[in-house]
């Protein structure tokens, strides 16, 4: 199944129903919703990007973003794939990656929850490596995992 991954608003229907999914995923996974975090406009400006992956029918199958962390440093706020769905992960990877060397960055950064393997397996099949570090000060730092990875 070929995969199309295109810059998108992530305000449109089809992307707020990926989100949608995505914080439903984690509050199963992990009794914590992060769709209102980021606002949409975080991803909408030069520094940061909203990736929607879709089925070559046009039909919506994951999504992914990252923001401005630091200087030459971007981090990865949101990566989902459909359960059903096959290869969109990687394929939503390689465009953040390409999307951030334009936009200058150096560094992709990537933190989850340690109860979110599939992610955690996701981060070293993609070369991140763990760092110890945590995004935002006063999260429950036992609970997570940063990764990074340096861009070419």
């Amino acid at each position: 199944m070929p995969i199309v991954i295109c810059k998108e608003d992530p305000k449109t229907l089809d992307a707020r129903v990926l989100r949608d999914e995505f914080s439903a995923t984690l509050a199963m996974l992990t009794g914590e919703s992060r769709q209102y975090r980021h606002s949409p406009e975080e991803f909408l400006s030069p520094r940061g990007c909203f990736v929607l992956a879709r089925a070559a029918d046009g039909d919506p199958l994951g999504f992914s973003a990252f923001r401005r962390h630091a200087f030459g440093v971007a981090i990865i706020t949101h990566l989902y794939a459909r359960p059903e769905t096959f290869g969109v992960g990687a394929a939503l990877m390689r465009a953040l990656e390409a999307t951030a060397i334009d936009a200058g960055y150096r560094q992709l950064m990537l933190e989850t929850r340690t109860a979110n393997r599939r992610v955690l397996q996701f981060c070293e099949r993609h070369q991140f490596n763990e760092v110890n570090f945590v995004s935002a000060p006063g999260r429950q730092s036992a609970l997570l995992r940063c990764f990074a990875k340096q861009l070419a």
